[in-house]
């Protein structure tokens, strides 16, 4: 029997594991001697993590939750791998399965590695070459004890190449979010607020911000949203607001009529809203993933990107983190000229099963 603990510290990272779950179990009822344990380390708390969200993606609830809480991500990562490794001698496991490149994927790999368990690691490769960024640092100290790589894009696998790893290694498989993207498409819901604010299809824009650049400085976050509103000219806009950045906006007292705050939302209901926007103005990178693959155009308020496929065959461009590059992008986007763009290779909802399959193998 082949056990496998599959590591989720917040809520993208849930969005991931979903259908490698999903993919175990049905090679379980096929009769492959494989089987999971779900490990939340408890790194976010997340309001909108409740059982539904575990419900909607169809997530069994974690086998073990290490309830780690807030702390610098210093102490978040110190508190995980001594309450993984206690969990791993008092019950080991086979493999260690991270995704993504938060926090809890560093300290989970590190503790499992020290104890002689095989990390997996999928979304390997990736990378932005901003070390001023945590989830940077995060992937290149992942990548460099993990055993088995799977990853998105070739360019990913060659990322990896370059920096010694064997091709036997790498996997090339696709994008688990892709899996929990199409798999959950019927099943979108209508936010409350869509009627109450008037939306209607491609007649708004989507955005989201909460890179500390953009939105720590009361200043800057006044500047970009005054940009964002002057560029979309009389188009609606939807913040989905974390609470950090809401304090900001109540520091500022920015105010108008033509800007939407809201709280943030469910997964289902947010990439309902996402898929029926005219564009989406964002500084993440999972998003940039989402908007490729539904065909929405994309801003990206970053200099670099670890997911740069978003660019050269999707639908995002890299604005950088001027507000003054908002205005022709909008312009660009108004005339009817954004990019068609196209879904990477291997982004077709069937990731998880490839990974299954090559774990089996692995033995």
């Amino acid at each position: 029997m082949i056990l496998i603990d599959i590591i989720a510290g917040a809520r993208p990272n849930f969005v991931k594991v979903a259908p490698i779950i999903s993919a175990i179990q049905k090679a379980k009822k096929e009769g492959h001697e494989i089987d999971y344990r779900l490990v939340h380390t408890g790194q976010h708390y997340d309001p909108k993590m409740s059982g539904s969200f575990f419900e909607q993606l169809e997530i069994p609830m974690p086998d073990v939750n290490l309830e780690i809480g807030s702390g610098t991500q210093a102490e978040q990562a110190a508190g995980i791998m001594v309450k993984y490794e206690k969990l791993l001698l008092e019950s080991p496991c086979d493999y260690c399965l991270v995704v993504g490149d938060v926090t809890s994927t560093m300290a989970t790999a590190i503790a499992a590695k020290k104890l002689g368990i095989k990390v997996i690691h999928v979304e390997a490769g990736i990378r932005s070459g901003d070390l001023t960024m945590p989830e940077e640092i995060n992937r290149i100290v992942t990548d460099s004890i993990t055993d088995y790589f799977f990853t998105t894009t070739e360019l990913a696998g060659q990322n990896l190449m370059n920096l010694g790893v064997k091709a036997s290694q790498i996997f090339f498989v696709g994008n688990t979010m892709i899996d929990t993207l199409l798999k959950q498409q019927p099943n979108l819901k209508k936010p409350d607020f869509f009627d109450e604010y008037a939306l209607v299809e491609k007649g708004y824009i989507v955005m989201t911000l909460h890179r500390p650049s953009n939105v720590d400085e009361a200043k800057n976050l006044k500047t970009l949203l005054t940009a964002v509103l002057d560029a979309a000219r009389t188009t609606k806009v939807v913040f989905p607001v974390h609470p950090r950045t809401a304090k900001k906006l109540e520091e500022i007292g920015f105010v108008s009529d033509q800007i939407h705050f809201v709280e943030p939302m469910g997964y289902l209901e947010f990439n309902y809203l996402v898929k029926h926007a005219l564009a989406i103005i964002t500084d993440s990178g999972g998003i940039t993933e989402e908007t490729t693959v539904m065909g929405v155009p994309c801003m990206t308020l970053r200099t670099s990107t670890e997911r740069p496929e978003t660019c050269t065959i999707g639908t995002n461009v890299l604005l950088g983190i001027d507000p003054e590059a908002i205005k022709p992008a909008m312009d660009l986007l108004f005339a009817g000229n954004w990019k068609k763009g196209a879904i990477p290779e291997k982004w077709d909802g069937r990731t998880s099963d490839r990974i299954v399959q090559e774990i089996l193998k692995l033995g």
